[in-house]
């Protein structure tokens, strides 16, 4: 997704999404951009520790900068997970590691503080036009819906398919 999207995904502005992106590095974005005022490129994984880091800041206060470590294993750890699995779990911030945990497990390792990761994934599976997994059919659609229809109710599939086709003499 480029900075507009994962802007309004994340909640920060896009200048604060360019601070914690670019200027502090925070959560560095996946792909940079190429020149001044072009947009950088999200993966879902980055905006959802955009996300927990927001909430990590807005809720509870916390200084984001002494984590920036934690935020870099927690997305290359998200990156081994596909999306669908992680419906059900919390991520368990302990002093140590943040650890993915599933909703019922019980938290054997001491103090932590655990985020719900179902109302981040609601949010991106919307931003993202993700499937919904909540409906139990276990299979994902080749085409996702809301990406076939534009704005303006026309559809872009035609109208590429359309552009795609040559002329022969």
């Amino acid at each position: 997704m480029p900075t507009q999207i994962a802007s309004e995904l994340t909640g920060l502005s896009t200048d604060k999404l360019r601070e914690w992106t670019s200027r502090r590095a925070l959560i560095p974005a996946d792909v940079r951009p190429k020149k001044k005022g072009s947009p950088a490129k999200f993966s879902w994984q980055t905006i959802l520790v955009l996300r927990i880091a927001v909430l990590l800041r807005e809720r509870f206060h916390v200084e984001l900068q002494a984590h920036k470590t934690s935020f870099i294993n927690l997305r290359a750890n998200l990156r081994k997970r596909s999306f669908i699995t992680l419906w059900g779990h919390r991520i368990a911030m302990t002093p140590d590691q943040w650890i993915i945990v599933d909703e019922d497990a019980s938290i054997a390792f001491g103090d932590a503080l655990l985020i719900r990761l179902d109302p981040h994934l609601h949010v991106l599976r919307d931003g993202f036009a993700l499937p919904d997994v909540t409906t139990g059919r276990g299979q994902l659609d080749l085409f996702s819906l809301p990406n076939l229809h534009r704005a303006d109710g026309s559809k872009a599939l035609t109208k590429a398919v359309d552009s795609g086709r040559r002329r022969s003499a």
